[in-house]
């Protein structure tokens, strides 16, 4: 493996006991040929030790800021690295980058970087809805950090809540698209994005429904994406069976209704609502109770309703005028008439349009798209991963955020 233009990764562990979780994180890193230099505070040792690090990382484990004084480490590793992420960043951790303190080599280390900080919070429900820790939070996204909301589930003990290191592959996939960004400026902090993805599902009865091919892709890239770039990501999933984006705040629906419900109580906070979603235009009349069995005289037809029209509810109810609100449309054929024909008639700031069919949109790992703008405007993405797609909305999103003046309201809550 090619690993000499891969960036040097700094990985600063906090004491939390979410630190043996950060093993593999780092063991991630060092697999996809990145060279990695662990921090560890002097207190996440009496969680994972320095031998550990020492052996998964491949070198010396940087400790203090007395230890090899000629080299400056207190400036040298922050100046070189690519990346620092700090994994599990507890409350104490936070609190200390927001005031800029430096008592020791991490928080040096995060005075003096130049590159892209991550931080993957992890602590107990109380600490992190804390409103000194929410403060800290907000404070640090406002300066372009990026801050991973935690997850949600088992704590220390018999604890259940938000406040949980997100899961390792997680956090990898979320220092990777900060990486891929480079030095290009976390350009959504401070905003806050609602994100839909999936496909909505109308039972016909216990066992059966009405759906779509929609695998999620192409929201759960939106969302990851918008995470590098430093937003507050809110994401309705529809059915998707995809590892969450680290730092998402998930909520899951099955239905249209329950994602119209979702959506519109969270699109009121937004600065901008993508709805990516596959959503069922129809549903059945009735859900039988029970699993409807053959009669040997064919299947009995099936009354259809019309489902509400969230894009449009969304767009004619937005929450002010600077909100931006994109759609997405699936076409067989026609596409560009059929797109225009549903911008007008939607009311949404952008449309992406793109064609689906067998090998196309739905499933795959690739995308291509033409994004419409209200403004006459057409914008042609090329078949390419759909995180390049997804970057190339939030370019246009961003833009029109920007043109809108509109003050960003993403805060540590």
């Amino acid at each position: 493996m090619d690993t000499d233009n891969r960036p040097e990764v700094v990985l600063g562990v906090g004491a939390g006991i979410a630190a043996y979780k950060v093993c593999e994180l780092l063991r991630r890193f060092t697999e996809t040929g990145h060279s990695v230099q662990v921090v560890p505070t002097a207190d996440a040792l009496r969680f994972v030790g320095e031998p550990t690090w020492a052996a998964l990382s491949g070198r010396p484990v940087a400790t203090g800021v007395w230890d090899s004084v000629h080299e400056v480490p207190h400036v040298r590793i922050g100046r070189r690295a690519g990346l620092v992420l700090v994994a599990p960043a507890t409350a104490d951790l936070l609190a200390k980058a927001a005031g800029g303190l430096a008592d020791d080599l991490l928080t040096n280390t995060l005075l003096t970087a130049r590159c892209p900080i991550l931080f993957a919070p992890a602590m107990h429900t109380e600490m992190w809805e804390h409103a000194a820790t929410r403060a800290n939070v907000a404070a640090l996204r406002s300066r372009g950090a990026v801050v991973l909301e935690p997850a949600v589930g088992r704590l220390t003990g018999a604890d259940t809540g938000p406040g949980r290191l997100p899961e390792p592959e997680a956090i990898f996939a979320a220092a990777g698209r900060v990486l891929a960004r480079g030095d290009l400026p976390a350009d959504l902090t401070g905003r806050h994005v609602l994100v839909t993805a999936g496909g909505t599902r109308e039972p016909l009865d216990p066992v059966r429904y009405l759906g779509n091919r929609s695998s999620g892709r192409q929201g759960y890239a939106l969302a990851a994406t918008a995470l590098a770039r430093g937003a507050r990501v809110s994401l309705i999933s529809a059915n998707v069976a995809l590892p969450d984006p680290a730092g998402a705040e998930v909520t899951r629906v099955g239905s249209t209704r329950e994602l119209r419900d979702a959506a519109l109580a969270r699109s009121g906070a937004a600065d901008a609502v993508v709805m990516a979603a596959a959503v069922a235009d129809f549903r059945p009349a009735e859900t039988a109770v029970g699993k409807i069995k053959k009669t040997g005289e064919g299947p009995a037809p099936i009354e259809l309703l019309e489902n509400p029209d969230i894009l449009l509810e969304l767009a004619a109810g937005r929450s002010r005028p600077d909100q931006v609100v994109v759609g997405f449309a699936a076409e067989t054929d026609n596409v560009l008439e059929n797109g225009r024909a549903k911008l007008e008639r939607k009311g949404c700031d952008l449309l992406v349009v793109n064609q689906v069919g067998e090998g196309r949109a739905f499933g795959t790992e690739d995308n291509q798209a033409v994004v419409l703008g209200a403004d006459g405007s057409a914008v042609e993405i090329p078949n390419g991963p759909k995180e390049g797609l997804a970057d190339r909305v939030w370019d246009l999103v961003g833009q029109r955020l920007r043109d809108a003046g509109g003050v960003p309201r993403a805060s540590g809550t």
